[in-house]
């Protein structure tokens, strides 16, 4: 059960995060996966040159929103997420496992919708956003 619950605040806020980007959610796909530590490592290593463990990584699939055209399925990307790291990091923050895997979710559904943390002020802007979604889901830290 605490999986399934897991699942549907995902899904729930999957729907928020593409509606702040004016998105229709019922055309809107993110494919999940979970993989372990080993597998984390390895997809880091291969595509982003880090040979580390890592929470979650975000594959978009559009470089700007712009690209996406008519009304067909938009298949926004991939996201990757390691339970087991997501699930130590709950620990040291000091919040629920069920909140560490749903707001590395949401971080990297904001990633897809071509959010980014390299400067200051794109760093806040998602931040808040990820707060407010994470709010709207019942969330909060």
């Amino acid at each position: 059960m605490p999986g399934e619950i897991v699942i549907e605040h995902m899904k729930e806020a999957a729907e928020l995060c593409v509606k702040e980007e004016n998105l229709d959610p019922d055309r809107v796909e993110i494919s999940v996966t979970f993989v372990s530590t080993e597998e984390i490592q390895e997809l880091n290593r291969i595509y982003r040159d880090k040979d580390q463990v890592t929470d979650v990584l975000s594959f978009p699939q559009y470089d700007d929103l712009n690209e996406i055209r008519g009304e067909e399925v938009i298949c926004l990307g991939d996201v990757v997420i390691c339970p087991e790291q997501a699930l130590l990091q709950a620990d040291e923050f000091g919040h629920s496992g069920e909140r560490e895997l749903v707001y590395l979710f949401v971080h990297s559904v904001f990633h897809l919708l071509g959010y980014d943390h390299m400067e200051e002020d794109d760093k806040t802007e998602m931040r808040e956003q990820e707060e407010k979604i994470m709010g709207q889901v019942g969330l909060i830290r």
